[in-house]
C-alpha cells in the first residue's frame, strides 16, 4: 500500500477533479491512528502532518499536495500544524 503525493499539482488538474467543491476536514495538533474503509484523496489547504503507515511508510505532507490514501490501511496521523483539506472518499 502506497501513499501517492503529488507536490503543487496545477490548478487545471485541480478544477478537473472537482476539489474545491469537496467537503473541507479540519484538526488541530494531535496525533491519532487511522484505518482508511475506502480510498481517499484530499488536498491541503493550510498546515503539516507526517502520516506513517503500520508498514513503516513515512509521508511529509505540507500545504498545496494532493494525496491519495489506499483503502484498508492504516496508519498514525502526527499533525504538526493544524490541518485543513478538501476530501472525497471513492
Amino acid at each position: 500500500m502506497m501513499i501517492e503525493v503529488i507536490h503543487q499539482p496545477s490548478d487545471a488538474e485541480l478544477q478537473r477533479q472537482g476539489i474545491f467543491d469537496w467537503p473541507i476536514w479540519e484538526k488541530e495538533v494531535s496525533k491519532f491512528p487511522w484505518t482508511y474503509d475506502a480510498n481517499e484523496t484530499c488536498y491541503i489547504l493550510e498546515g503539516h502532518v507526517t502520516v506513517t503507515a503500520d508498514n513503516g511508510e513515512s509521508v511529509e505532507i505540507k500545504a498545496g499536495d494532493l494525496v491519495t490514501f489506499p483503502n484498508g490501511m492504516s496508519c498514525t496521523w502526527d499533525i504538526h500544524q493544524a490541518i485543513r483539506k478538501h476530501y472525497n472518499f471513492f
